[in-house]
């Protein structure tokens, strides 16, 4: 059996990692258009900031490839297809044959239709190559503008921090990190940045990137003028689709997927960043590598159903422990008990006697458990003060 996986992400490299499992004498081939191996795309800020060398990015060295002989073929793009023939293209003429495909091609950033946006100077944080980029530019630069108050832009914002930089945030939603905290973690975190000398513009977005030659200035639709040298638009990701459209499998925001990881085409898998299932896109590491150890067992043979994943982020944010899981009722529309102090901010939110989300904002001690609460429905409200305060 020949399996052919594009994208050596988490999905890809932990679905080739369950197909040698089960399949110990398959044909293995990860294709990548990146120059090095498997890496924890998460530690990129780490990377930029000058906490960890490249080289200690990279989750599986070549010894492991070798080990499980798994053919890697790294700056390889593919620019053809044959789903009939079961082969692919690439850009070198090569064309790989397959018997079995897993699509783990992961996002590309989303760049909002920003005027000015050519200009250079402007940057997004996705690869191992994009931080290389940011840190040849940024040594002759002071000041940088992040357009996304996300999880990436305040650690991207915090690693250049680190670097020496003025550091400007601009973020279209009145709080920050909008999916992960409500009103009164989100305030807490921006002070505590406030104080290291950071400065926000929130609820407003970007009118135009100004600058001949190169960037001068961000102007806001508020009409507000922030001067800058650099800027990194971390505003989301976007499936990468153009090779599932070239294949013709069906596609909505994602590669579409039932529970078994398969897509339209049944001998065609899908997992990682690049899918929807029923309805979601999910772009976080423990979702894609979840739904990547599906993909490997099914493609191999199995029957083993993905349910979903669900959202939550376990993180340092400039040395400050935060998580954050299901509802965060941003809105108080329900039951919820907080416990505060002035450098905690702890929530669990709850509906018909169960958990259904958490946020834990200066200490996370206990949030594993309440996450899987959360995740299975167990119902933990006569525990929920003793891990609150623990």
């Amino acid at each position: 059996m020949k399996y052919l996986i594009i994208g050596n992400g988490v999905a890809g490299t932990t679905a080739a990692e369950n197909i040698r499992r089960l399949d110990p004498n398959g044909e293995i081939t990860i294709v990548t258009d990146e120059d090095i191996p498997f890496y924890y795309r998460v530690r990129l800020p780490d990377y930029l900031g000058g906490g960890v060398a490249e080289s200690e990015l990279v989750a599986k060295k070549d010894a492991w490839y070798k080990e499980k002989n798994i053919s890697l073929q790294l700056e390889t793009t593919i620019t053809g297809v044959d789903p009939g023939e079961k082969n692919v293209h690439t850009a070198d003429g090569v064309v790989l044959a397959y018997h079995k495909l897993l699509l783990a091609n992961g996002s590309h950033p989303f760049i909002p239709p920003v005027n000015g946006s050519g200009i250079k100077g402007i940057f997004a944080i996705h690869t191992v190559n994009d931080v290389r980029q940011i840190l040849k530019a940024v040594e002759k630069i002071s000041s940088v503008v992040l357009i996304g108050g996300g999880l990436l832009g305040l650690e991207t914002a915090n690693a250049l921090h680190k670097l020496g930089k003025k550091i400007t945030v601009i973020e279209f939603f009145p709080r920050l990190l909008p999916r992960q905290l409500d009103n009164e973690g989100a305030t807490r975190l921006q002070h505590f940045f406030e104080n290291m000398g950071f400065s926000f513009r929130l609820g407003t977005s970007t009118r135009k990137i100004t600058g001949e030659e190169k960037v001068e200035g961000v102007l806001l639709e508020n009409g507000d003028f922030v001067p800058t040298e650099m800027v990194i638009i971390s505003a989301g990701v976007q499936s990468s689709l153009e090779l599932a459209r070239m294949l013709d499998v069906k596609t909505g925001k994602g590669i579409i997927v039932n529970k078994y990881m398969q897509t339209s085409q049944p001998e065609i898998y899908a997992a990682g960043d690049v899918i929807e299932f029923e309805g979601k896109t999910y772009g976080i590491w423990p979702a894609a590598m979840e739904q990547g150890r599906i993909a490997g067992i099914n493609i191999s043979g199995g029957k083993e159903p993905y349910t979903g994943t669900t959202l939550s982020n376990i993180l340092k944010v400039a040395g400050i422990d935060l998580a954050s899981a299901g509802e965060i009722d941003e809105d108080n529309r329900y039951e919820s008990k907080v416990v505060a102090s002035e450098d905690i901010y702890k929530k669990a939110v709850i509906d018909n006697g169960k958990v259904i989300g958490c946020i834990m904002l200066g200490d996370r001690t206990n949030f594993n458990r309440i996450n899987k609460a959360i995740s299975t429905g167990e119902n933990i409200l006569k525990d929920l003060d003793t891990l609150l305060n623990g």
